[in-house]
């Protein structure tokens, strides 16, 4: 069954757009991740519109990230002051991700910005994954113990003025590198269409050292409200939200979701992690084949001659 999408300007079959839907909730459910890094290329690689594709994402990561963050909330796992202060960098940058989405796409320059970005995030976050994940995978056959940080030694960036102290996520550290990251993830959110969990959740375990307690619902905190601004920023500023199509992807993800945390519970962590890496490189693969390969159709300019 088909239908046409109003603001792609194309018809699409629905049931394999919620089969893509559902895909990608497996996923997400399995990793834990937003999925929109997934998600946004699979919609450009079947013909979307990057524009409508990028927009589009907004609603849909709402809709997925509410429900976690509620739950959460319920468990009491959420550091509400440090996700304040994670949605003022996020919002400052959804907002000039917003107008550097639309200034791109006035120059005609936005699908190569988007499949330039993606393939530099993508790749870079995919390398790195997966090389952690193999050497986790080596130690454990060895039987070797992770190197442990030693108590009391802190990095320059923690000792930089505006502290802040946050109990609940048994921090005292300086806001500014907080919202530094909040900032870049909010831009690239708005540019590419990723709630940015999947780089958000890696940066409080590892650098800022968050208790692990509280990090993934305060990351769907900041990420659920900084969305949902970027949902209303897009539909008033460039009108590229399709909500026909979000509310195809909902449909999906919701019920992939819930699969994909079943089978998520019965993988190691290091083969977990080493799985997420090898498909995140597979996309970015895919972007850098489409931006050197010859495009099917070619066009060509020519003068012609006016008669009078």
């Amino acid at each position: 069954m088909q239908i046409y999408l109003p603001i792609a300007e194309l018809p699409v079959d629905v049931f394999f757009i919620m089969m893509m839907g559902m895909a990608v909730g497996f996923i997400s459910g399995m990793f834990g991740v937003g999925g929109g890094f997934l998600l946004t290329p699979l919609l450009i690689f079947v013909g979307i519109p990057p524009a409508v594709a990028v927009a589009t994402q907004a609603p849909q990561i709402v809709a997925t990230s509410m429900t976690g963050a509620i739950s959460y909330w319920r468990k009491r796992a959420v550091d509400f002051r440090l996700g304040l202060v994670l949605l003022a960098g996020g919002l400052t940058g959804t907002f000039l991700g917003v107008g550097f989405f639309n200034w791109m796409r006035r120059l005609g320059h936005l699908d190569t910005v988007i499949s330039l970005s993606y393939l530099t995030l993508l790749g870079t976050v995919g390398l790195l994954v997966l090389v952690e994940s193999l050497r986790a995978i080596w130690a454990a056959r060895k039987g070797l113990a992770r190197p442990v940080r030693r108590g009391g030694r802190h990095a320059w960036y923690e000792g930089l003025p505006f502290k802040m102290r946050f109990p609940r996520s048994g921090l005292y550290i300086s806001i500014i590198p907080v919202l530094f990251v909040s900032f870049l993830i909010g831009f690239a959110g708005a540019v590419l269409g990723i709630g940015g969990g999947f780089i958000l959740v890696p940066v409080l375990i590892y650098i800022f050292r968050v208790r692990t307690a509280v990090v993934v619902g305060t990351s769907l905190f900041q990420i659920l409200l900084t969305m949902i601004a970027a949902t209303v920023m897009h539909s008033a500023s460039s009108h590229t939200v399709d909500i026909f199509l979000a509310l195809l992807l909902m449909g999906g993800s919701v019920f992939g979701a819930q699969f994909g945390a079943i089978a998520g519970a019965a993988i190691k962590a290091e083969h977990f992690r080493f799985l997420l890496g090898l498909l995140v490189l597979i996309v970015a693969v895919r972007f850098g084949v489409d931006l050197v390969s010859q495009p099917k159709e070619m066009f060509s300019a020519s003068a012609t001659e006016v008669r009078r």
